[in-house]
């Protein structure tokens, strides 16, 4: 069974939920470093116990803050309906920026969507706004895929990372489960020093297994096994790099598969990503034996990004109301214009093309063509260039609400 148990194991007198190793960093004279870190070291490895090894029960003021954020999330996806569909990827879009925020990858808002839309057209987009982007890719694939299978295994979570990493500066370790010793903080060297470093790569491939098979067990609330789910993924730290953004997706494929999130996720990052120390802080606590303090903070992120989302559903449909209004206005067409069905998939691309458009809606090349010069009169959509060619335009008013949202501010 599936459970919690602080596990055994001390460092500094503390209790922690794996055990720690004594290894020694062997100097490499073939690789440079300064002097200082050319002489072999000591350091510790961290190996956690297997999630399936715990036991026990969460106290009942850490439950009730669980029960009020999976209340809170199912609050959120009672909204859905299939004509708001748009306000979905949308949401899935902001859980991927924000996760790619925690990692330091800073994009603005109106740029990131110009190199969307920049992308949809082939043309050439800078690295970390390709990485972000790529991180949208991996979260659908999660979602879509991952989140739908009758079980999980590694090849799935390692597809989910080749995704996020095949467009990164380090494409090679994409899907790869890394081969050598890696650590969190301390120097570039070697790992004597490092803030964490977790278990040998030889413990790797098992750990991982385990975490699949925690993630197809429903013994617990969703949301407790996310947090766990989530906290032992960035113990093992299973990559050479991306393991965050992972892991983070992982969240979203248990609340999916449990169906506490059917439609709609709850941007979480969006709440880490506002106070990334405090996200640290927690993830050390779960290693240190403080699982119910993390599993209460998770919970917390949770409630808070699902409460943030269900306010930003209610402006997104009122602006949306808006650029109605300012159609009918404008012009009035036809009740089966395509331009009120561009208005409809706005939501998913604040910055679209004229392709994007005709597939979202389905609508034939020349009604997208006059849809969109329908709703540049209207104010509804502005240029993004001057130049003819590969055009691309901002859904007026949509930038400004996302900007909000990715900050974690209110509407």
């Amino acid at each position: 069974m599936f459970g919690l148990r602080r596990g055994v194991g001390t460092r500094d007198g503390g209790r922690v939920s794996g055990r720690y190793e004594d290894r020694i960093w062997e100097y490499d004279p073939g690789l440079y470093a300064p002097a200082k870190y050319r002489r072999a070291c000591r350091y510790q490895v961290f190996i956690p116990e297997p999630l399936h090894e715990r036991r026990g029960d969460l106290p009942g003021s850490v439950a009730g803050v669980v029960s009020d954020a999976e209340g809170a999330i199912s609050r959120l996806n009672a909204q859905a309906n299939p004509a708001l569909q748009p306000l979905a990827r949308l949401l899935l879009r902001t859980e991927s920026i924000a996760s790619s925020k925690v990692e330091g990858m800073q994009v603005d808002v109106r740029d990131l969507a110009r190199a969307e839309a920049r992308a949809e057209t082939g043309r050439k987009v800078g690295s970390t706004a390709l990485e972000v982007l790529a991180n949208i890719d991996a979260m659908q694939l999660a979602i879509d895929g991952a989140a739908t299978t009758a079980a999980l295994n590694a090849d799935q979570v390692h597809a989910i990372h080749h995704r996020l990493m095949v467009s990164s500066p380090r494409p090679a370790i994409a899907g790869m489960v890394r081969t050598g010793q890696n650590w969190i903080g301390g120097n570039d060297y070697n790992p004597c020093g490092a803030d964490f470093v977790p278990p040998p790569p030889e413990h790797v491939a098992s750990l991982v297994d385990d975490v699949c098979a925690a993630m197809n067990d429903e013994t617990l609330p969703p949301l407790v096994q996310a947090a766990l789910v989530h906290a032992q993924f960035e113990t093992i730290h299973p990559y050479d790099d991306g393991n965050g953004r992972t892991g983070r997706a992982l969240v979203q494929v248990i609340l999916r598969r449990r169906g506490l999130a059917p439609s709609y996720v709850p941007p979480i990052s969006v709440v880490l990503a506002a106070d990334r120390s405090r996200y640290i802080e927690g993830l050390t606590w779960y290693r240190h034996g403080r699982v119910a303090e993390w599993v209460e903070r998770f919970a917390g992120a949770a409630a808070r990004a699902a409460t943030l989302a269900s306010s930003y559903l209610v402006a997104v449909t009122t602006l949306q109301d808006r650029w109605r209004e300012a159609l009918s206005n404008a012009d009035n067409p036809r009740s089966d214009a395509a331009a009120w069905a561009v208005i409809d998939v706005l939501p998913a691309y604040p910055a679209i093309t004229s392709p994007v458009a005709a597939a979202a809606t389905g609508r034939a090349k020349a009604s997208i063509h006059q849809a969109i010069g329908q709703l540049v009169d209207a104010g509804v959509l502005s240029p993004l260039s001057e130049s003819r060619r590969n055009q691309a335009w901002e859904a007026v008013g949509m930038l400004d609400l996302l900007a909000s949202l990715e900050a974690g501010e209110a509407p």
